[in-house]
């Protein structure tokens, strides 16, 4: 059995490994990404990309382009679907801790496609499914589905909420929340006329949002309680675009209009899961040589539309933790030096992003209970006095700098 040596091994070619990956590679260290699918990932089609995710990208070099391909939205209004009544509009042109929010909704797969073209090429390998992690001293054996093993100094998982690497770092499974969410994205022939707001609609348990792209591209979402009965929409495109417009509500015929254009090929969904906030507060973010970034570590609700936001945070700290313990000026000793600078690295990013993690956590699972309550009491609180708030809240959390990849 061959084994092939490497300095750096990151389990997922999604946001939180092509960023890490990236950032690595911004401070002259070679790392390779292990993607199971034969292909790059672009599930979930879109996200709301929020100031503290533009401030990670421009750290990485790659927000200029995306800022070209994505237009700026300039603000929110929320409304009730059962009055269709406006219960709070909020500018996104104001001033935070750390200068002007700017926010867009990225399309998943123009972000992973910017984050790869500018890696070395080899960086990432497809169709390698990691079965198992087997120590051999300070190394870790990875062993991949195609019978291949990795002898690596450092292993970083950002394999998502099915992560092999949080399992073995004694991680429990992500938690089901109770709702699952309805995803998809439309291609208008001409201009989409949406302007550049975020429409939000909520009430009778459930929520929708709307963001354009650009101007021919309306990304949406639908969040509900899935019954017994719903596991056939679930399955099926084509009976979740029906459910999606039975359960819409009152609504603007223009937003409907963007699920009726949307193709089936373009309606995915999924359950919604979380990682339970305490587990971050006493869990191995980092043991050794491995540790934990994105979905991996922090899986989350999309209330705050911080969970994207998040893994680029994620990439950005993790390099630069990282980075001393293999850039030339800080790496002299090797052997068991080496190890023990690798460890303090990472237990340096597990400091940094613990309670981050937490509060996103926890703000998202709070925030989602409140927005899909049902009942004429809650539906009265919502409308007249948290949806101002929450509203408010999304710029709070938006609200944060990760740093640059600078190492001191």
């Amino acid at each position: 059995m061959e084994v092939v040596e490497e300095d750096i091994v990151i389990v997922g070619a999604g946001i939180a490994g092509l960023t890490t990956a990236l950032g690595l590679h911004r401070l002259g260290i070679r790392s390779l990404v292990l993607e199971s699918s034969e292909f790059l990932r672009v599930t979930g089609f879109a996200f709301t990309t929020w100031t503290n995710a533009w401030r990670a990208l421009d750290a990485i070099g790659i927000g200029d382009s995306l800022r070209r391909q994505h237009n700026l939205l300039n603000g929110i209004v929320a409304a009730s679907t059962i009055s269709g009544l406006s219960t709070a509009e909020m500018s996104f042109k104001s001033k935070g801790s750390f200068g002007e929010h700017e926010v867009r909704c990225v399309r998943r797969k123009l972000l992973l496609e910017a984050l790869e073209k500018k890696l070395p090429i080899g960086t990432i390998k497809y169709s390698s499914k990691v079965v198992s992690i087997e120590e051999s001293g300070c190394f870790k054996l990875v062993h991949v589905a195609d019978g291949s093993v990795l002898r690596t100094k450092v292993l970083i998982g950002c394999d998502g909420v099915n992560s092999v690497v949080a399992k073995w770092l004694g991680f429990n499974k992500a938690a089901f929340v109770g709702r699952s969410a309805i995803r998809g994205y439309a291609d208008f022939k001409g201009s989409h006329g949406f302007g550049t707001t975020f429409l939000q609609f909520f009430g009778n348990g459930v929520r929708s949002g709307f963001l354009p792209c650009n101007d021919t591209t309306v990304y949406w979402f639908f969040t509900f309680t899935p019954s017994t009965q719903d596991k056939e929409v679930e399955e099926n495109p084509a009976k979740m675009k029906e459910f999606v417009l039975s359960k819409l509500g009152k609504v603007p015929d223009q937003v409907r209009a963007v699920v009726e254009i949307t193709e089936l090929d373009n309606i995915i969904c999924s359950p919604l899961r979380f990682r339970h906030p305490w587990d971050l507060l006493w869990g191995n973010i980092s043991k050794g040589s491995v540790c934990v970034a994105g979905d991996a570590l922090h899986p989350m609700t999309p209330d705050i539309g911080q969970g994207g936001c998040a893994a680029l945070e994620d990439g950005v700290v993790l390099a630069r933790c990282l980075g001393p313990a293999f850039t030339k000026k800080h790496s002299e000793g090797g052997g068991k030096d080496e190890y023990k600078k690798i460890e303090m690295g990472l237990k340096k990013f597990a400091r940094e992003r613990r309670w981050r993690g937490f509060e996103l956590i926890s703000t998202a699972y709070v925030v989602g209970v409140v927005q899909q309550s049902e009942g004429v009491v809650m539906n009265f609180l919502r409308d007249k006095i948290f949806a101002a708030f929450l509203a408010g809240l999304l710029l709070k959390k938006a609200d944060f700098d990760c740093g640059k990849l600078c190492i001191s």
